[in-house]
This record gives structure tokens, sequence and C-alpha cells, in this order.
């Protein structure tokens, strides 16, 4: 068994319990102490490769506990121990128990004490466990370098070393041995390439006094051993501090721990990978040192070690001292969560946005559309103090809130055409999804319905999904990113490099579609269930899985027995850890422009959401009403955190992700063409489609449509949201400036300008008042109604100088942005 230090590590969150109780007592900046991991014992490091991260941590007058670890000056006694640098990496010279000192500048020191043994015996060097750890963390078996398929130059690594069999016969066997060489180990080409000493593509990946270096040369002397004895292996590793609250524009060091299957422990931080899951909000460098900008919000880093992944959260406030108690006013879960997390890092709320915006705003987000002059003159006038609550009542019960929500989960679940008609299947699942969202059919039915489908499209719609996507591993994959929130694409050729899902997990999910058969006759198509055993192989072994959902049991199924059946069961069970997440999510961010994960279809443990406590809530809150949407919908639209003003604050300008305001977002594609038509009284035609068709009711994104495709309509070719683009361009811009298509619903003798032109019965303030709130269902302002009129002036009568007034609301923010 390869040897390892036994790191045991003092003064930890114990320390941090009983500091907690004695910060109030003391004054400012007045304790320093060494955090060395976990209250265990005694720390020992055994043998020359043993290497410990300190961690110094001050508490400051404010309260905040900083990470001091870079600013003390490091004593050993004895001395020739241990050697320490001034980033607080301890390593071994000699047998002995040391004492080590950090001390401030202003004197304040604490001492922690090591035992460190072994360092005069020579260790065997472990390829899985030390060598393959090195090539993961200088980059070469990444996937723009040796690790992608095709390898580089010749010669190819494993995945991130997945594989580390097969990396040990391609380094020792391949390219007749000349890549290490035990005569003379400095020659090999592994060690030259490394530190460019040979000319190499990646350049020099460290130095020969390096750690890595040492090891990877100990090895080829060693004679490049696969393993020496019985190998253990890696079961999980930790961060410290897993979370900290900090300032922006500070630092804190991280340590990271890994336990082998031995019970040994090892200090790994300076062996593992980091990835931050917001580069604006927080960088991390190779060392372990997370560095948070001047923003506020939640930020986490990924340490990645050995297949094995761990998460550092930092908290980053405003304003430390604020105490708005948003949290004690709320009146539904929403508010409680978001409020307290405003409460905690001092940022305040935005007023509440006024009864125009709150219409357009919910309108667009439940019916796709803006609100029709009618719905604008009743909602303004309307005295009572319900009425937000019945207008999203009215909305909900709509047919337009059924088409909406149709349109969006069509587009992910690929109900595209294949050919270039409409095709009949496609208006049969879009009328199937309308319906379910009508009559407000349960989530996990109208998932269940899809996973279990049988029959033909026309006897039941829902097996329109089966035939859209007809290749197995296509269905595991949308399965697991639709309903689940895990994308484990990468999991079918190899480990899941973000999370712990395996080629094993894959297949067992395969599994479970192993019996479905396609049976086709003439154009039609009918689903039936073999009978048989479900199974899958394991893609490298070769052996057969049974099913199994990700993270659950294996299940033994009765060959008469429909699979899909237990999967879906699983699926939308309400112990399923991700089902109603995942969903959450998704509707969090269709309403508020942002989800709690991002990519709203990405919710693996080492990308939390900005808000835990506020996910779990909407989620135990979905479940408990038996997974009503609109339960849902209208929990999240009558929250104070949704009908938020979009106008920022001084202070709550910094806020990108704790809906302190309501985040604008400009209109999906079909909505603008719609609003559009809306506003200037023209119309779009969609062949094959009757008279009056908005883009929104479309059933499929097969529709010839520039101005669709320009503003980012998905073509549905996958399961991921992130294919429908709300980017702005050049193109769009100049699409809405001067496109002849968008002359033409300017100039259309039927549309909006030639009739107000036409219309000599009304005064010209009206018709302008008319304009504003079609376009933006509020009045216009009086500089607004003042500059309108007086450009109007004389020619009030005539079609050029409305068509110019009507393009310019069109091109305004306030119009391309629900706010």
């Amino acid at each position: 068994m390869m040897n390892r230090h036994k790191m045991i590590r003092s003064a930890i969150y114990t320390l941090a319990m009983a500091f907690a109780y004695s910060a109030s007592l003391l004054s400012a900046a007045d304790l320093l102490r060494i955090e060395n991991g976990e209250a265990q014992g005694a720390t020992q490091l055994i043998g020359e490769d043993a290497r410990l991260q300190l961690i110094v941590s001050r508490t400051q007058a404010n309260g905040i506990v900083a990470d001091w670890t870079r600013n003390v000056r490091y004593d050993a006694t004895p001395a020739g121990l241990v050697s320490i640098d001034a980033t607080g990496m301890v390593t071994p010279l000699a047998d002995g128990n040391v004492t080590i000192t950090a001390s401030a500048d202003d004197g304040e020191q604490s001492t922690t004490t090591l035992t460190v043994t072994g360092t005069g015996q020579t260790q065997p060097v472990s390829f899985s466990g030390q060598v393959v750890p090195i090539f993961t963390k200088l980059g070469c078996n990444g996937g723009g370098c040796h690790g992608k398929i095709a390898g580089q130059n010749g010669f190819r690594l494993s995945l991130l070393g997945f594989e580390p069999e097969e990396d040990y016969k391609r380094l020792v066997a391949e390219s007749r041995g000349r890549r290490v060489s035990l005569a003379s180990p400095d020659r090999s080409l592994l060690l030259q390439k490394t530190v460019n000493a040979m000319p190499h593509g990646g350049g020099a990946r460290t130095t020969t006094d390096s750690h890595e270096y040492r090891l990877l040369r100990r090895w080829i002397a060693q004679g490049m051993p696969f393993e020496s004895g019985s190998a253990v292996s890696v079961t999980s590793i930790r961060a410290y501090p897993n979370v900290k609250r900090m300032l922006g524009d500070s630092a804190q060091q991280l340590a990271v721990i890994a336990t082998y299957s031995d019970g040994s422990v090892e200090d790994v931080t300076r062996a593992a990978v980091y990835e931050s899951n917001d580069t604006q909000m927080a960088e991390v460098s190779d060392t372990g040192l997370v560095q948070t900008a001047k923003l506020v919000g939640d930020v986490a880093v990924m340490a990645r070690y050995q297949g094995h992944v761990t998460v550092f959260r930092a908290e980053v406030p405003l304003n430390i001292d604020a105490a708005y108690e948003f949290a004690s006013e709320a009146t539904n879960v929403v508010d409680q969560f978001v409020g307290k997390k405003l409460d905690s890092l001092g940022i305040p709320f935005s007023a509440q946005c006024d009864d125009p915006t709150f219409l357009r705003r919910v309108t667009l987000d439940l019916a796709g559309r803006i609100p029709t002059l009618a719905e604008t003159n009743e909602f303004l006038a309307d005295p009572s103090a319900e009425k937000r609550e019945t207008l999203v009542e009215r909305l909900l019960a709509s047919d337009d809130y059924a088409t909406l929500f149709a349109r969006k989960w069509g587009v992910i679940l690929r109900n595209r055409r294949s050919g270039g008609s409409l095709q009949v299947s496609n208006v049969l699942f879009h009328h199937w999804l309308s319906e379910s969202f009508r009559n407000n059919k349960p989530y996990d039915q109208i998932v269940d319905e899809m996973l279990t489908a049988s029959g033909t499209v026309f006897s039941n719609p829902a097996t329109a999904w089966l035939d859209q996507v007809t290749d197995q591993n296509e269905r595991v994959e949308d399965i697991s990113q639709l309903f689940l929130g895990q994308r484990i694409q990468c999991a079918r050729c190899h480990h899941h490099p973000y999370e712990k899902w395996t080629q094993e997990d894959y297949a067992r999910m395969s599994a479970f579609f192993s019996t479905i058969s396609k049976k086709t006759q003439g154009t039609d198509a009918t689903f039936v269930t073999l009978i048989a055993a479900p199974s899958a192989k394991h893609p490298k072994t070769g052996q057969a899985v049974q099913p199994a959902g990700l993270d659950a049991e294996a299940i033994a199924i009765d060959t008469a027995m429909d699979p899909r059946k237990e999967l879906s069961d699983w699926v939308t069970s309400p112990e399923n850890p991700f089902f109603a997440k995942a969903f959450v999510n998704r509707y969090w961010k269709h309403f508020m422009g942002r989800g709690l994960v991002e990519p709203e279809d990405d919710m693996r443990v080492t990308n939390p959401p900005s808000n835990p406590e506020l996910m779990d809530a909407m989620a135990e809150s979905f479940v408990a009403s038996g997974y009503d949407i609109k339960a849902l919908v209208r929990l999240i639209c009558l929250s104070r955190t949704y009908s938020a003003s979009s106008n920022a604050t001084e202070e709550n300008v910094i806020d990108r992700r704790s809906h302190s305001r309501f985040y604008p977002k400009r209109l999906q594609a079909e909505t603008l063409l719609d609003s559009i038509d809306a506003v200037t009284g023209s119309t779009t035609t969609f062949a094959g489609m009757p008279t009056g068709t908005r883009a929104v009711q479309l059933p499929d994104t097969g529709f010839d449509s520039y101005f669709l495709t320009v503003f980012g309509q998905p073509d549905s070719k996958t399961a991921c949201e992130c294919e429908r683009s709300s980017e702005a361009n050049l193109a769009q811009s100049l699409h809405l400036l001067n496109s002849e298509e968008m002359q033409k619903k300017l100039t259309t003798d039927n549309g909006r300008a030639a009739s107000f032109a036409a219309d000599n019965t009304r005064p010209v303030e009206a018709k302008v008042r008319e304009l504003y709130k079609l376009a933006l269902s509020r009045e216009p302002a009086d500089r607004e109604l003042k500059s309108a009129i007086g450009y109007l002036g004389e020619r009030h009568n005539q079609k050029e100088p409305w068509e110019d007034l009507i393009w310019a609301l069109v091109n305004s923010k306030e119009f391309l942005f629900n706010h």
C-alpha cells in the first residue's frame, strides 16, 4: 500500500464555535488562529511527499473572519524539521515534533504542533494515486490536449485520468519505450517535454525543482511500477473551509483533504484542480486561493481530485451592518427566503413596480403577448387591492397561457419537423401539451404519460416524443436534462468530469428503454414494449447491468412489465432529489430572468443554487401541492420579489443574482414578432396555418421566418433551452431599423399608422395616448406626449409621421424588453 501522510488537522470548526461566543468579548482584530482541518488530534506528516496547507484566520472588527494566511510570518521550532513558504504550505525535512507559530505584524500569534516521520525512507510512487493526478493538474489529460479522443502528436491519455490502466500502457509500452527511461530518468521524453527541455506544443508545464517533477522522476527511477502492494482509492474529498462569508475584493486560501479507502487522509490542496462557477464573482488560482471581485452575492468554487469533487461556497455581502428584516415581512416562501438572503447580504429591495409595469410584465410571462388596449384600460382603472391576483388568475385560465407553455415545452421536447411541410404528429403533440397546461394536469402526470407512452400518435399524442427522439442514448440524456437537471452526456463515454456520474450510471438509465420497439406501417408508427428482461451493457466491461435511476438502487423488473413505468415512478417520486428542483428552477428562470442555478438544466453538486434555501422551499411547496404547476406560478408571480421594480437603487445595482430587483429580459423572438404586429396593426402569415395565427401559437419551429431566426428562435434539435438565444446583435438592430419586413408592417394600408392618419374623429392627443398604451401599457409622460404631438404637428392626418412614431416606439428598449 502506498504510504501517505495521515494528516489529522487541529483547531478548526470546534474552535469556530468557541470563537463565535468569545468574539463579542474581543476588540477589533485580536484573534489569530491556525486552522489545520478537523479537530482529530495531533497532525502528522508521514514521508517526504507529504504536504500540508496551513490556513490562518483572523477576526475583523466587523465580525468577518478573514483569511490571514499570507499576512503572517511563520516560524518552526526546532528549526530544520519542516519548510514553510509564504503561502502557508508545509513540507517535511526531518523527523520530529515541531511547533509552528504564525505571527502578525502587531504581535498577535497562533501556534500548532506537527509530528513529522518517515522522511529518511524512500517511498514507492503510485501511478494511479500520484502520477495520474499530476497529469490532471498540469492539464496534460484535458480535452484540449492529450485527453482528447485522438490524443495529441501521437500520445493519448484518458480524459482527466479516469482510466489509469490504459494511461500506464500508453506511457510505458507505446513508442518503443522512449517516453520513459529507467537507465536515464532525466532523459525521459515525459520529463523533457514537461519542462520544455524538448519542443512541446503545450510549453513548460512545470519546473525541474517542482514537487511534480521530483515525483515523476522518482517513479521512473523506481522502474515505473503501476502500483506497489494493495492499492487504496480516494473515497471522498472535502474543502476547508466549505462555506465562508467574505468581503468583496478579498482572498481566502482553501485546503482540500482526501479520504482513502483504508481510512487514511491526505492534504491534496496543491494536487487538486479548481474552477469557479462565476469568474466575474470570484477567481481561483492553481494553489486554491480564491479572490473575490467587487460584486455581491454567492459564488461556488469546485475542487476536483481523482474523480471526486467538493465545493467551497462564499457569500459576499454588500453591507454587513444593514438590518432590513425583509424576511420577517414575507407573506410567502419566495419572499421569505429571498428576503433572508438579501438581509444576509445587506442588499435593499427595489421598490415595487407600478401597475402598468406589472400588467405588461405578467402578461408577457404568462400569455406570451403584450396586453390589449382593453386589458390595459380595465386594469389601470381598477381600484381594488386584489387586482393583481385577479389578473394572474385570468391569465392562468386563458388559452394564451396554455399556448405559450405548450410552445416553450414543445421546443425543448424536440417537437420539430423532419421534412419541409407541417406534420400531423407535430400538431397533435402541440395540442396535447396545450390541453395539459389548459387543464392544469399535474406535472408528474405529464412526465409519466410521455415516459410510458405506447401506441400511435393518433391514439396517444404523447408518443410523439419517442418518435422525435429515436436514439436510445438521446432519450436517456434528454430525460436526465429535462426532468432531473442532470447533464449526463459526458458519462456516455467517460466519468463525468464535474459530477459523480459514471458510465455504469449511464448504462443503467439506458436499460429502461431496452424493451421499447417502434413498428412502422406506412406512415404510422406504433410503439410497443417487448416481452424481455430490460438490461444494458457496460460500455467498457461488456457486462450486463440492471436498470437503475441516478443515485438509486438497481431494480429487478419482471419480463412482462414495461420497465419505463419503473423509470417514471422513480423520476416523479416525491423522494427523487432532482425532479421537483429541476422544474422549479426552470420556471424560476422563466419568470425571474435568471435561474437559481445557471444554466437552468445543469444542477450538479459543483454548480449549487444561489439561494439553496429558496430552492428547497419552492420544491417542497411544489411537491406538497401535488405538482400543481399553476400553484407554483401563483407563488412566484404574486410574490414581492417578482413585482419588484427593475430600476436598481444606488445600493443594489451591484447585485446580479440575488433578485433584489427584477432583471429585464429581452422579448423572445415569437413574442417580439407578435408584439410588433399588435402595435403596427399588421399580420404575419405562416405557411399552412390559418390567417391570424400568432408566432407563439406555432406548433413547431420549422416555419420559414427570417425574423424568428435572427431573433434567436431555436431549431429544437436538442433538449437544451440554451438553443434559444437572447443575445443582441447587429443583424437584429438593422432588421428592426430598416428591413423590408418592418417597412411593410409600418406602411400597410390596413395598419395602425394608416388608421390613425385617417381618423379625424379623435384628437391627436387621444391617439398618442392609445399608442403608448398599446406598446408600453402606460400613459405617455408629459414630456413624451408633448414631443409626439409636436412632431406630428400639422401632418397628423398623414401616414408617414405616424409610421415614424410607431417605429420609434417599437425600437425603444422599453418595448423590446420585459422589465
